[in-house]
């Protein structure tokens, strides 16, 4: 029974207010107890790490609001090992379990796949916004430094390296997935050691950049530029703490066939990132050299 007043009308019928006299008269049967479930409804154990990302988050805050970025630091490092010990909590993570199991079923796929592909298509509304705002305000910087200070050789040679390391995470699922932990963990940390090259090869450029005079308040150019590359960034040096993670679960034993979706879960992130600097390359590195775009 559906509607605004469905357990009224079970429990005393539809006579108003006078189903309740017949309710209590016996007139109106009540209805019998529901059986108690065959089985036991499952419930996660109970966790402090929740509270302790709450504890960083606020320590990070507050940094931020005194300007003490040593307590910025803290807060973001308790963060990280919160979450971390959060993914490592239970002894069934990456495995199929019932109540993995049940919720495929119930949606139509696997619940935590929707949840990533969820949030990377949340993703990709914020690169879009990013990446809308470089476009339309790199016509209206006013003064140099511009276009002419990016160094293409170099961000070619990382840019190809990052694609390289998304083949190196296809190798890593391909041998998790047939149970080949010596070369899923040869691949994983290929694919970290990648992933490095490319932010170092950033960081490089950001400080030769601040060395030429392009600070990220010298004009527009540069505090879009600085914004979208550098959040990009960001992302590169998630998706590589993510994969030490995975190294260090496979060396400790916590990593075996079985879980071979956790270093797929990865994959997805890893190529989505890869993707999104393909078209930031594009726009912000290649195009800028375009006459008249």
């Amino acid at each position: 029974m559906r509607g605004r007043d469905a357990f009224w009308i079970t429990k005393y019928g539809r006579a108003g207010s006078r189903g309740i006299a017949m309710y209590a008269s016996g007139q109106i049967p009540r209805p019998a107890p529901e059986a108690p479930p065959s089985e036991p409804i499952h419930m996660p154990a109970p966790s402090f790490f929740p509270i302790v990302l709450a504890a960083g988050f606020f320590l990070m805050g507050l940094g931020w609001i005194v300007l003490w970025y040593r307590l910025v630091a803290l807060g973001i490092l308790i963060m990280f090992l919160s979450i971390v010990g959060m993914a490592f909590e239970y002894p069934t993570f990456g495995q199929e379990t019932r109540e993995t199991e049940e919720a495929a079923r119930a949606v139509g796929a696997d619940v935590r796949k929707v949840g990533l592909w969820s949030f990377i298509g949340s993703e990709c509304l914020f690169f879009a916004t990013l990446i809308s705002t470089f476009v339309v305000y790199k016509a209206r910087n006013l003064k140099p430094p511009g276009a002419e200070i990016l160094e293409i050789p170099l961000t070619s040679f990382s840019t190809f390296v990052l694609l390289m390391s998304s083949v190196l995470m296809v190798l890593a699922l391909n041998a998790i997935q047939r149970g080949d932990k010596r070369w899923n963990r040869i691949w994983l940390i290929g694919c970290a050691f990648f992933g490095l090259i490319f932010l170092g090869v950033e960081v490089h450029e950001f400080y030769g950049f601040w060395m030429k005079g392009m600070a990220y308040q010298t004009n527009l150019f540069s505090q879009c530029f600085y914004t979208l590359v550098g959040t990009h960034g960001t992302h590169v040096a998630i998706g590589v703490i993510w994969i030490i993670v995975l190294i260090v679960a496979s060396f400790t034993g916590k990593l075996d066939q079985s879980r071979a979706l956790s270093v797929e879960m990865a994959g997805l992130y890893w190529h989505f990132v890869d993707i999104i600097w393909v078209i930031i390359f594009t726009l912000v590195y290649l195009m800028q050299q375009v006459k008249g775009v």
